[in-house]
């Protein structure tokens, strides 16, 4: 039996828009999930966004410069939430608390987005300087050092009153988005072992948003 071929989506006649921008890089994102970025094609990619391929090069002169901007799109969904929680005045319960809703939120909406990411930075990892950079608006070291020292305090503080065991502020921040990310990022393998599906994988973690931040404020308790 002949295979039919999957029709493409007519060009529209496009002109240099915000819009027509913003549908380049969204046709970009929907080819990077599907293909991987370096699987995917430009003209593949201007067939998804409907325009011709001469503007799509006016907008990103290059593959690598449209991937860098898909990229910058999706991490500015998690990381300024992250970085502006985990620097605010919060107490640390309030901040576990607020981290795993922003997490959860956010990638139950787009639950292709640990998968994106992890594997962009595999191969780009300046990538995620550049995107700290622009919330920060300087070195991404001279960012991130405040908001570690200052976790480091409260941490601190909590330990010397014996409510908390020790920890370092990293080890408190890598453990917690592990947990929050590796549902997402294992889907397929906890789908199989769990016996879930695209119904039932959103009640899951809908109950575990509710449980994850008392389990992890409970695992830090003295």
């Amino acid at each position: 039996m002949a295979k039919t071929k999957a029709r493409k989506r007519p060009a529209r006649k496009a002109t240099a828009t915000p819009e027509t921008e913003q549908r380049i890089l969204e046709a970009a994102r929907s080819v990077f999930i599907r293909r991987g970025t370096a699987g995917a094609r430009m003209q593949e990619i201007a067939a998804e966004a409907g325009v011709n391929q001469a503007l799509l090069h006016y907008y990103f002169r290059s593959k690598d410069q449209l991937g860098a901007a898909v990229f910058s799109q999706m991490a500015s969904r998690l990381f300024p939430a992250l970085l502006q929680t985990l620097s605010s005045d919060a107490s640390l319960d309030a901040k576990i608390e607020e981290i795993v809703t922003i997490y959860h939120e956010n990638l139950t909406r787009n639950p292709f987005l640990p998968g994106y990411v992890l594997a962009e930075l595999q191969y780009h990892p300046e990538r995620i300087e550049t995107v700290i950079a622009k919330i920060g608006g300087g070195d991404p070291r001279q960012v991130l050092g405040p908001v570690f020292l200052r976790l480091n305090e409260q941490i601190q503080a909590e330990v010397n009153v014996g409510r908390m065991r020790p920890i370092t502020a990293r080890e408190f921040v890598v453990n917690l988005v592990s947990l929050c990310l590796f549902p997402f990022a294992a889907r397929p393998m906890l789908s199989m072992v769990l016996g879930l599906d695209d119904e039932t994988f959103p009640t899951f973690i809908a109950e575990r948003s509710r449980t994850l931040a008392a389990f992890y404020k409970n695992a830090l308790r003295q």
